[in-house]
Parts: C-alpha cells; structure tokens; sequence
C-alpha cells in the first residue's frame, strides 16, 4: 500500500499531532508499506517579518504555497495511493484530495464547538470563528474517517453535511510503555529529582494549560480537601508551566506550599510520578480521548475523572468520578467540596480495595494497545483503498 501523509507543519511547535503522524508513519512501514509525509516548510515563515506577523506568514505556507505544492506532485500519483490526513484541522487541504482514495483521522471538535458558541468556558472571537469555518469546509468534503473515540465520531457526524462513507472509532493506543512497579522507589527518584518529600504519596496531574484541562479545578479539589483534614499530601502538577491565571489560584491558595509545578520532566520522570501517585486527578470539562487516563491506570494508579465522554470510555468503569466543573462561580465551591469527598475516600481506601481498583483498571489499559490500534488502522485503510 502506497500512502501519503498529511501532517501538521513542524515550525507550529506543537507536540501531540506530530507524535501522532510520527507512530502512523512508523506503524505502516513496520508492517511493509510505502509512506510519504507532506507537510508545509517555512518558507514565508523564516522571513524577517515582524513577530506579530509571523502567524499570518505560517498561514501563507499552509494554504497559499503548501496546496500549490500539492497540486503539482499528485499528477506522480496514481489511484494505487491512499491519502492520509492525521488530523481533521488539516482539512483545508482535504479538497485536493476528495476525489481520490482518502481517510480523515479526527481527534476531537472543541474548537469547531466553541466557535459555533456551545463551550463558554471558551469564547472564540471574530477571527477565530471564520478560521474554524474554513476548517469545517475542508474536512467537511472528506468521505472516509477514523474517530479516536465515540465521543469524537458524535461530534464528527452532527458537523458533516450528510452521513459519511466510512466511520470507524478506533481507540489510540499508547506510545510510550506505560507499566505497573514499586511506588516506593518510584516516590524516591521523583524525590532525588525535585528535592520534595513524597513518602507518604501524593497527588498527580499530568496536563498542559488548556482550557479544558481545568487546572484550576484541581487546586480548587486540593484547597477543598485539604480543608476537610489534617493532612499534608503534596499536589504534584507536571506538564506546562503554569499560565498567569494558574500562578493567581496557586497564590491564593492556604495550601500553596504543598502544591508544586513540575515542567519539563522527562518521559521517563513522567512515567515513574505515575507509578509513585497515590492517585491521579484529571477533572477535564472536555477531551478529545483523554490519554493521561489510560497512562496512568496502565501504571498502575487510581484515577478520578469527570463523568461525561470521552473520560468515561477511556476509563471504562475502572475509575472514580465526580461531576464537571460548573461555570457559575456561586457554584464552584460546592462542586469543589463534593469532588474533594470523592478525593478524600480514594485516599483512605483499604489495602484490598485499593489494590482491586488498580487492577480493574490496569486491565482497562489493555484496551489501549498501540500495536492493536496501528493493526485495526491498517485494515481500515486497506478496506477504504479496495473498496469500490
């Protein structure tokens, strides 16, 4: 099988979606196939234009100079070849494409739902609405797409004009190897490497600083439960440094000095706070699959998380759940207050309760095996370039 791959430019910086395409395009060759990846250079980027330009310049070489490109290689391509695009955000490049053998891999619609105005948590301004309106028509051409969860393909086909070709929901799998060991020694390297004392366990995060990722809500849980005891469990937050909004609720927060920002550890520092958490908080007002979910039951930590999709398919019954952060701020304070129960009869689970938990969910994990995923994408793509 021939494919090309569509994928996201690298000089926008992002992680995610380049780590995505990255493992398509491995996971293929491993199993024989020919794959090209196509993504934008910088070339008007690189000019010496003014930083406040810069955006603007990246989106000439994305859809100016990039979709020229394009046109001019597909006539060295025959009906052999699948189109890939790794993500549906890359579909205004999708018409260049539609009437060939195509698929659209979907992550999640947060930014066509905001600026359709259904997230306030998330305004989109003038500017914005009309960049996720030149998204939707792209995509909205494809006929063939591969959603990362049944939460994405709901929201995939209330956007489409009309059902599609093919839809498949296939869940991602880990890329990195996530597995079960000793808390003890995982909560001393994380020590060595922080200088913080976490031998009676602690609280993880594993995120960024998107809105949906809420990480003022798990300061909000930590203020609400450390108000409910005595105790001094330390809330470890990895992933971004915190935004200035974030650095205010730390802050403000009576229990400041127990709560740390740790960016920039490594995957392996990462993996081993897995191991070592007492218990992982994710209370996400929205995912597109939600993967710190299934790393964290993977290694063997408890999790809870918010009771709406995707969370809840990822967790599959093996976490702990508590209600979605309101928006009225008359509100939050009760919210926080019945999620810091739930934190607070995790943390004094009996041994065997606590060990059932973990082993419900290590299982649950198995689900979210890469090379299973990579197979199942594989045959998708097989089935969408036979079939007549």
């Amino acid at each position: 099988m021939n494919i090309v791959l569509f994928s996201h430019p690298d000089f926008l910086n992002s992680q995610s979606m380049p780590r995505f395409a990255k493992m398509l395009a491995d996971g293929m060759r491993e199993r024989g196939h020919t794959v090209e990846i196509w993504q934008p250079t910088p070339k008007v980027y690189n000019l010496p234009v003014p930083k406040g330009l810069k955006k603007w310049a990246g989106y000439i070489d994305q859809y100016i100079v990039f979709p020229s490109e394009v046109k001019r290689k597909l006539k060295n391509y025959d009906r052999s070849t699948l189109f890939v695009f790794s993500d549906q955000a890359l579909g205004p490049w999708v018409p260049l494409v539609a009437s060939r053998k195509h698929v659209i891999h979907c992550h999640d619609f947060l930014a066509q739902r905001s600026a359709k105005g259904e997230i306030p948590q998330n305004p989109t301004r003038w500017s914005g609405k009309k960049y996720q309106s030149f998204i939707h028509h792209g995509y909205a051409a494809g006929k063939n797409f591969l959603s990362v969860s049944k939460k994405t393909q709901l929201d995939l086909h209330e956007f489409l004009p009309s059902k599609p070709k093919f839809s498949e929901v296939i869940y991602n799998g880990l890329n990195q190897s996530f597995v079960p060991g000793d808390k003890e020694s995982a909560r001393k390297e994380i020590e060595q490497n922080t200088g913080l004392k976490l031998n009676e366990g602690y609280i993880l995060h594993v995120g960024g600083n998107q809105w949906y990722k809420n990480r003022a809500g798990i300061i909000e849980i930590y203020n609400a439960y450390r108000q409910l005891n005595n105790g001094n469990i330390p809330l470890l937050l990895m992933g971004e440094s915190p935004d200035a909004f974030l650095v205010e609720k730390w802050n403000n927060s009576p229990f400041k000095e127990n709560i740390h920002f740790l960016p920039g550890m490594s995957d392996h520092l990462v993996r081993r706070a897995y191991i070592g958490a007492s218990v992982f908080l994710f209370p996400s007002l929205a995912e597109g699959f939600g993967w710190p979910i299934a790393e964290a039951m993977a290694s063997g930590c408890m999790v809870i998380t918010t009771d709406e999709a995707p969370m809840t398919e990822v967790a599959g019954g093996c976490a702990f759940l508590i209600s979605v952060m309101p928006i009225e701020s008359a509100a939050i304070a009760e919210w926080s207050a019945k999620s810091a129960k739930v934190l607070k009869d995790v943390l004094m689970l009996k041994e065997d309760e606590r060990a059932e938990q973990i082993s419900r969910g290590i299982k649950n994990a198995t689900m979210f095996n890469a090379g299973l995923a990579l197979d199942l994408i594989e045959q998708a793509y097989v089935k969408i370039l036979t079939d007549e």
